[in-house]
């Protein structure tokens, strides 16, 4: 019987998690220098490149790390800090949106060149172009399978989640 240690799905587990360990320990210096969290980040750059500059909350939460109650706690900071914005959804009045405000964009702009230049030189430049395209295709199988809902609300279409009961009519 082998070794069940030496399992090479636990070293490709392993590579990921160190590699990502790495990448958000380098990026954490500057993002304290611009006086933003790691998530706050997340957040800024999800709705900086998501239609209209907004995501409902629920697909927020969805494409982050965070709980719904999370994003609430985080969208509640940061909007004491100007950086973003709630409005009220038009189509369903118990879900409203998180939007960034001139503000978020200026701190992005801000964080954007330095940042740019660290994720070039930690993991960008490390790959040859043909390996960076393969690792792209993998991680979005992989994201796709664990986290399907990464990408809700980045078409611009609301959806509705059968789960949460229906959706309010528009008035």
């Amino acid at each position: 019987m082998g070794n069940i240690f030496e399992d090479p799905r636990f070293t490709a587990v392993g590579l990921f998690s160190e590699a990502f360990t790495g990448l958000t320990s380098r990026f954490a210096v500057q993002f304290e220098q611009h006086r933003v969290s790691p998530v706050e980040f997340e957040v800024l750059m999800r709705l900086a490149r998501s239609p209209q500059n907004r995501l409902r909350m629920t697909d927020l939460a969805g494409q982050t790390s965070l709980s719904t109650s999370g994003v609430t706690r985080v969208v509640d900071r940061m909007e004491r800090g100007g950086l973003i914005r709630r409005e009220a959804c038009p189509n369903d009045r118990r879900s409203s949106y998180a939007v960034i405000t001139e503000a978020g964009v200026t701190r992005l702009e801000e964080i954007l060149p330095g940042h740019l230049q660290l994720v070039q030189q930690w993991f960008i430049g490390q790959l040859e172009p043909a390996q960076l395209d393969q690792m792209l295709d993998s991680l979005r199988i992989i994201r796709d399978a664990v986290n399907p809902c990464a990408t809700a609300g980045s078409t611009g279409e609301d959806h509705h989640d059968p789960s949460t009961g229906p959706v309010a009519p528009a008035r």
